[in-house]
């Protein structure tokens, strides 16, 4: 008797279950529209914030790049300064070395500049035109959400009903059998336990020979499917599951 209230509990689960699914099935394709829309948007708006971390690090770079700018500057002043000062070639040559490795730094320094320059014009355009498209997806976002509460709103009592249900019988489903339960119904599109119509399994039409449709009216063991693993369940369970306390 343990064993059949097992089976019945399974089969009112996934009765209750296919009511859900129906449910969600007059909603469409507007949960996965909604989720979608709400992820690309999560990506874009974290695009755009990269963006402003490279626009912040490239005018910190830049800064840094100016004031190396006018260090150098402020050296090739003094080493031509020190030019006039010198007494022998060796020295006037070698600051002619100081200012000339300090002149590239800064033709080298200033070509960064102008690259960080084209840089950040880039990528504020980039986000720019990203903004329009985050802002033209939140539009249509709100759109869809505004019709998926249209209709959850024609069937939250009766899903909400339903829901009460499904969780009083998962509390009286051992977690092994709600375990393999779930299992089944995530491979096998949402019906994990079928019963057998005309000899034939209801899931996949799979012919079930007619020594295992005797055994299952015994209702005393778990018997799958062969062709597709569903869980089969005699006419009786299907019947009593209504009335089942």
């Amino acid at each position: 008797m343990e064993l059949e209230n097992k089976l019945r509990l399974l089969y009112a689960l996934q009765t209750v279950d296919n009511k859900l699914d129906e449910i969600e099935e007059l909603k469409g394709d507007l949960p996965a529209a909604v989720r979608e829309l709400e992820e690309i948007i999560t990506k874009t708006k974290n695009t755009i914030s990269t963006n402003e971390e490279a626009v912040t690090q490239a005018y910190q770079d830049r800064s840094k790049c100016e004031l190396d700018i006018t260090s150098l500057t402020e050296k090739i002043e003094r080493y031509k300064n020190q030019q006039f000062q010198v007494r022998n070639n060796k020295q006037y040559d070698l600051l002619t070395k100081e200012i000339d490795a300090a002149e590239k730094k800064i033709s080298t320094l200033e070509a960064h500049i102008d690259e960080l320059i084209v840089t950040t014009k880039k990528i504020k355009i980039s986000s720019e035109e990203l903004q329009a498209q985050v802002e033209k997806l939140s539009e249509t976002l709100a759109e869809r959400k505004a019709e998926l509460a249209e209709v959850s709103k024609e069937t939250e009592k009766e899903e909400a009903a339903l829901q009460h249900e499904r969780d009083k019988i998962v509390h009286k489903i051992v977690k092994a059998d709600l375990a393999t339960y779930t299992r089944i119904r995530v491979a096998k599109q949402g019906r994990a336990v079928v019963p057998v119509r005309r000899g034939a399994c209801a899931g996949c039409y799979n012919a079930v020979p007619p020594q295992r449709v005797l055994e299952l009216r015994k209702n005393n063991r778990i018997y799958t499917c062969e062709g597709c693993g569903r869980i089969l369940v005699s006419d009786e369970i299907v019947e009593s599951s209504s009335s089942m306390p």
